[in-house]
């Protein structure tokens, strides 16, 4: 284990993983969106049926936010697939990673749905109130995954940019504003 955080401390280094203008934004729209959140679980007037559960769900959101924007910055998810990569290279199976980063992605991909609809199910009759916040949540969670699993492929088409405009901060970005 040891051996393998020193490659990936190596090849990653601690700095602002997103210095541009796009990427303050997107700090800042977690920030905002992050306290928002924490904002509605203490202080939202929810129905008596449904407070705790539905407290509990903006309370987790909003702190979930918060961390991801402190980790756009600290680009956490490099490190994690930097380690990731050293592990295949020390074992071996380096050159073979692409049926496991489909693997990671399905799997990650089906826990997802399945925390999705355990959310659905723990937030009935409170849809009306969280469900736009439970897909955005979700869009968050699904491009945080694809991006921590260091698809080459993925990671050029959402560098393209337009007009100074990253792709990747657009989507980026759509899971905070439907939250």
């Amino acid at each position: 284990m040891q051996s393998i955080l020193s490659c990936a401390l190596d090849s990653w280094e601690i700095g602002i993983g997103d210095p541009g203008w796009g990427g303050w934004l997107i700090v800042a729209l977690y920030a905002v969106t992050g306290l928002l959140a924490l904002r509605v679980a203490s202080v939202a007037p929810f129905p008596k049926t449904s407070c705790q559960r539905e407290r509990v769900f903006w309370g987790v959101l909003g702190g979930g936010l918060l961390l991801l924007g402190i980790n756009k910055q600290l680009d956490l998810q490099t490190l994690l697939t930097d380690a990731a990569r050293c592990l295949s290279q020390m074992q071996g199976w380096y050159e073979a990673r692409r049926p496991v980063q489909i693997g990671f992605i399905i799997g990650v991909l089906l826990l997802m749905l399945t925390a999705a609809a355990v959310v659905c199910v723990a937030l009935r009759g409170t849809l009306r109130r969280t469900g736009i916040a439970l897909t955005g949540g979700v869009i968050v969670l699904g491009f945080v995954v694809i991006r921590a699993a260091g698809f080459h492929h993925m990671d050029r088409l959402i560098a393209i940019e337009v007009e100074a405009v990253r792709l990747n901060w657009l989507l980026e970005m759509a899971g905070p504003i439907l939250i």
